[in-house]
């Protein structure tokens, strides 16, 4: 596995954060969460408060029917992977947020599980399903949630979330700090060789029009013929990236930096504009009609 400068290498301050870009294989689960543990361990060891795995980074993602994603899938906080990861982060002291396949009574969610060292702090369900995954997964039903911690005010997308504004954006309405993002993209209808992914684009362009910090955990590999493309990246609020994009091909942990106080402070983007405070609340609802309180930011 490729590991990339670390914060400290690289001079940077705030907490340090890592994206876990690797491959999972389907139905292994106990290969897939073990070797999940490896690469933790490693970012841990390096300065990491946040790991970032990818989507569905224990089950492995191309399922061959929705009895296959159910056999896999688990309840959330109290399946098995979830108490695997939050012993990992009580006892490396950080901040885990890693893809399951999440099972609640007979519904099927594409999730992320999100825990520290004071145990699970929440879930987050997928709101836009990708190809054959409506086959297996109901659309996600707890809207955006932003999660007081340590580190910051962090919230969580998953992979083709990422393709609607209106995620980023009521992250940010609520005072996110920060969107980590597991995610399997996969190559675009003609995608020019030549030009970034979309996805990364989408990432920063995301991130810049936000003020926000994104840092997205991509997977590798192809998996019953479906090709992913890596490039995992981590992006300063600015909208330019603090690491990467990783290489389409290869594991990888990669390294960035969160200055929460800088991140805030790139919101301004002149003495005269501020991309969150220039919205135009007489024209439209800040929250997007969800009747969620918002944080004024």
């Amino acid at each position: 596995m490729t590991l990339q400068q670390t914060p400290a290498e690289r001079g940077l301050d705030g907490f340090g954060i890592a994206c876990i870009q690797m491959e999972p294989h389907v139905g292994a689960k106990r290969d897939n969460v073990a070797r999940s543990i490896r690469h933790i361990e490693s970012a841990a060891r390096s300065g990491a408060s946040l790991v970032v795995l990818p989507e569905l980074a224990n089950s492995g993602y191309v399922f061959a029917d929705r009895d296959e994603a159910f056999s896999l899938a688990e309840e959330l906080p109290n399946g098995e992977t979830t108490q695997i990861f939050t012993e990992a982060a009580q006892r490396l002291g950080i901040h885990i947020v890693a893809g399951i396949a999440e099972r609640a009574g007979e519904r099927l969610y594409n999730s992320a599980i999100f825990t520290g060292p004071s145990g699970p702090i929440g879930v987050y369900r997928k709101l836009h399903l990708w190809g054959d995954e409506k086959r297996f997964f109901e659309p996600g039903d707890l809207g955006v949630p932003v999660f007081d911690t340590p580190l910051g005010r962090i919230a969580i997308a998953i992979c083709y979330d990422g393709w609607f504004p209106e995620t980023y954006r009521l992250a940010a309405t609520q005072g996110a700090d920060l969107v980590c993002v597991p995610t399997n993209w996969v190559p675009m209808p003609a995608q020019p060789d030549d030009r970034p992914a979309m996805a990364t684009t989408l990432a920063m362009a995301a991130a810049h029009s936000n003020g926000l910090a994104i840092a997205c955990a991509n997977r590798i590999g192809t998996e019953r013929g479906q090709p992913f493309i890596g490039q995992s990246l981590i992006v300063g609020g600015d909208g330019w990236p603090l690491a990467g994009p990783a290489s389409s091909d290869q594991e990888e942990l990669l390294y960035g930096a969160i200055d929460l106080k800088r991140t805030r402070a790139q919101r301004t983007l002149s003495a005269s504009n501020h991309v969150l405070r220039d919205r135009r609340a007489d024209v439209y609802d800040p929250m997007l009609g969800t009747g969620w309180p918002s944080s004024g930011a």
